[in-house]
C-alpha cells in the first residue's frame, strides 16, 4: 500500500472544522430551529446554544483522544483503540456507506437549490444536484491538494454572508427595536408546539454537524498529534460563536413569522431589505459558495471512507480500496465507491419530494443521531482508561457531552420515519458484518 503525503497543515484542519460546520445547516435550518420551538426565538436561540455547547464539549474529549492516537481515520481509530478492530470495522462501515454519503447528498441538493433560486430555474434542480455531487468528486479524485486549497478558500468566502446578516442585523435590530419585540412575541403562523426544545436541538444538530470530518485526514496532517486538537477546539468555539451572532442577525430585521414564511431564504431576503436586490444576489452567490465547501469537505470524508477500512485488511476486495493513486495520492477506488453511494442517498433524497416513502424520511439529521450513539461509547472508555488526565478532562467534559448526546437521540426518536430509518441502518449493518472479513478469506 502506498502511504498518504503529510500535506496539510493546521489552517487547512481548521478550515474543514469551521468550513464543514459552516454551510448549508445555518442558512436552511435557521426556521426550521424556529418552529420545532414553537415559533418563540428564546426557546430557538436556547436550542443553538445548547447544540453549540454540545459539539465544542465533544470536540474537546476528541481532542485529548487525538493527542495520543494518530493512524488512518480519526473515528475509526479511536473506536477500534477502545472496543477492538471488529467494532471499529463497523464503525468504519457506517460512516462510509450511511453517514458520509446521506450528508453529501443533502448537501448537494442544498448547493443546487440555492443556485436554482438565484437563476430562477428550478426544473434544473436535481439534475443540478447531480453535476455537483460529481464534480466535487471528481475535483477530490483527481487532485485532492486542490480540493483541500478549495476548502481554505470557500470557508473564508462563506465568513461573508454570516457576517454581514450577523453585523448589519444586529445593529438594524437594536436601532430598531424589532429584536426585542421578536423576544417578547411568538410567532402566530404556528400550529401546535412545534416539537419542543429536544427536536430543535436536533435540527442545530444538523448546522453543527461535520467537524469529526477532519480527522479523517488525520494520515495526511503535519504534527497531527497537535494540529489536530487545536484545530478541533479553535475550529468549534468559532462556529458557536458565528452561529449565534448570525442568528440574532436574522431575528433583528425579520419577525418570527417571516423567518417562518422565507424559509431558506430568509438571509437573503435581510440583505435584500438593507441593500436591495443587488445585495441579495450577491448574498446569494456567497450562500452557494458556503455550500459548495461543505460539500467539498464532506467528499473529503467520503471519498477515504472505504480506505480507512480496507486499510485494516478488513471488508470487500482489501486490496482495491486500498490503493493509493501513485499520481494523484488521491484513494481513487475508495472515492469513487463514495459517489456511487452518495448518488444512492441522492434517489432517497428524492423520493422525500415525489411521495415514494409516505412521510419525510431525514436523512440530514437521523445518521447524525446513530453517530451521537457512537460518541457515548466513546466517552465511556476515556472516563474508564484515561487515568492521566484530570477529572475536569476525564470525567465531567465527557460527562456533560453524553448528556447532549441523549438529548439529540431523543429528538430523532420523535422524528417520522425513525424506525424505518433504523431497519435501513440494521440492514447495512448486517451487510458490512457479513462481509468484514471476506478479504482475508
Amino acid at each position: 500500500m502506498d502511504n498518504l503525503q503529510k500535506k496539510y497543515g493546521f489552517w487547512t484542519a481548521t478550515a474543514m472544522v469551521v468550513g464543514i460546520v459552516i454551510g448549508s445547516g445555518v442558512f436552511f435550518k435557521a426556521d426550521d430551529v424556529l418552529k420545532a420551538a414553537g415559533g418563540d426565538l428564546p426557546t430557538a436561540l436556547i436550542a443553538w446554544l445548547i447544540g453549540g455547547s454540545i459539539m465544542v464539549v465533544t470536540a474537546y474529549v476528541f481532542s485529548k483522544i487525538a493527542t495520543r492516537i494518530e493512524k488512518v481515520n480519526g473515528l475509526v481509530d479511536y473506536f477500534e483503540e477502545a472496543y477492538g478492530e471488529k467494532a471499529g470495522y463497523m464503525v468504519g462501515w457506517f460512516m462510509t456507506f450511511i453517514y458520509y454519503p446521506t450528508l453529501v447528498a443533502v448537501l448537494a441538493w442544498v448547493s443546487a437549490n440555492y443556485t436554482v433560486g438565484l437563476v430562477g430555474m428550478k426544473d434544473l434542480l436535481w439534475p443540478l444536484s447531480f453535476v455537483y455531487l460529481t464534480v466535487f468528486f471528481l475535483l477530490n479524485y483527481y487532485s485532492p491538494v486542490l480540493a483541500g486549497k478549495w476548502q481554505v478558500s470557500s470557508t473564508v468566502i462563506k465568513l461573508i454572508p454570516l457576517g454581514l446578516v450577523a453585523v448589519v442585523g444586529g445593529i438594524a435590530g437594536l436601532s430598531s427595536g424589532q429584536t426585542m419585540q421578536n423576544f417578547m412575541q411568538t410567532a402566530s403562523e404556528i400550529s401546535g408546539s412545534g416539537g419542543g426544545l429536544a427536536v430543535a436541538t436536533l435540527s442545530t444538530a444538523f448546522a453543527y454537524e461535520g467537524w469529526i470530518i477532519a480527522t479523517v485526514i488525520n494520515a495526511e496532517l503535519r504534527d497531527a498529534k497537535k494540529t489536530l486538537p487545536r484545530a478541533l477546539v479553535v475550529g468549534t468555539i468559532a462556529v458557536m460563536t458565528i452561529y449565534m451572532l448570525y442568528y440574532l442577525g436574522i431575528s433583528g430585521v425579520l419577525t418570527n413569522d417571516q423567518v417562518l414564511a422565507e424559509g431558506d431564504a430568509a438571509p437573503v431576503r435581510v440583505i435584500e431589505m438593507i441593500f436591495g436586490n443587488v445585495g441579495g444576489t450577491l448574498l446569494t452567490v456567497f450562500v452557494i459558495i458556503s455550500c459548495l465547501g461543505t460539500l467539498n469537505g464532506l467528499i473529503m470524508g467520503s471519498a477515504r471512507g472505504m480506505f480507512s477500512i480496507a486499510s485494516r485488511n478488513l471488508g470487500p476486495r482489501a486490496d482495491l480500496f486500498k490503493k493509493v493513486n501513485p499520481v494523484t495520492n488521491s484513494t481513487s477506488h475508495s472515492a469513487i465507491l463514495g459517489y456511487f453511494m452518495s448518488c444512492f442517498w441522492l434517489v432517497v433524497w428524492y423520493g422525500n419530494f415525489h411521495g415514494w416513502w409516505g412521510q419525510f424520511m431525514d436523512v440530514s439529521e437521523l445518521p447524525i443521531a446513530f453517530l451521537y450513539v457512537i460518541y457515548i461509547s466513546i466517552y465511556i472508555w476515556v472516563m474508564k482508561t484515561f487515568t492521566d488526565l484530570g477529572p475536569l478532562s476525564r470525567f465531567l467534559c465527557p460527562l456533560l457531552a453524553g448528556c447532549g448526546s441523549v438529548y439529540i437521540i431523543w429528538g430523532a426518536i420523535q422524528k417520522d420515519m425513525f424506525i424505518h430509518f433504523l431497519i435501513i441502518f440494521l440492514i447495512f449493518q448486517a451487510a458490512g458484518a457479513m462481509l468484514m472479513n471476506s478479504s482475508k478469506k
